[in-house]
């Protein structure tokens, strides 16, 4: 596994990254040898350290964003790598055709977590609207006066289709998609 490593108001000693590495190395048995770790550590204010893990290997893509408080950057990534192994472990059956399947133990240890796989993605609603075009800010207004989290429009500039959606740190953020040929 390519382990890259960025800091963000934050300057942090070789052990704190070889102690990610140490952790996040032990995923490896899921992946394939082309998967890359993108770590990033920051500490926000109040002293809260935020570690997000970023591993995108085999077509996949597992992200975990995990806080600690005081400082306990080691904390934050024993959570975010947990979090991982769960995520993992909780969608096996179809991760196993994009990951090393052999990977995968027979069965959980039972002092370890517990984790249930899903068997099917439970579709309790669809809905169907109309994408309109509109300006990023016009569809940041919508999303507000909906009271929603995310909002879908088409983009009245280059007509994309696009997503604007409320970050859980503050904030907006915009999803543009790209039109394949």
């Amino acid at each position: 596994m390519k382990y890259t490593y960025t800091c963000k108001k934050v300057s942090l000693n070789d052990s704190i990254k070889e102690y990610a590495e140490k952790k996040i190395s032990k995923l490896e048995r899921y992946f394939r040898e082309d998967t890359a770790a993108f770590v990033t550590f920051s500490v926000e204010k109040d002293h809260l350290c935020t570690v997000e893990v970023t591993i995108r290997g085999g077509g996949t893509l597992l992200r975990a964003q995990t806080e600690a408080p005081d400082g306990d950057m080691r904390g934050a990534i024993d959570a975010a790598v947990g979090y991982i192994e769960r995520q993992i472990l909780k969608n096996k059956t179809r991760l196993a055709k994009r990951l090393r399947s052999e990977g995968f133990p027979p069965a959980a240890p039972a002092d370890d977590f517990e984790v249930a796989e899903e068997k099917e993605f439970n579709i309790v609603r669809t809905k169907r609207f109309s994408v309109k075009p509109m300006s990023t800010e016009e569809a940041i207004l919508q999303m507000n006066l909906l009271d929603h989290d995310f909002f879908v429009f088409r983009s009245s500039e280059d007509d994309s289709l696009c997503i604007v959606y409320h970050r859980k740190n503050g904030g907006y953020g915009l999803i543009v998609t790209d039109e394949e040929e």
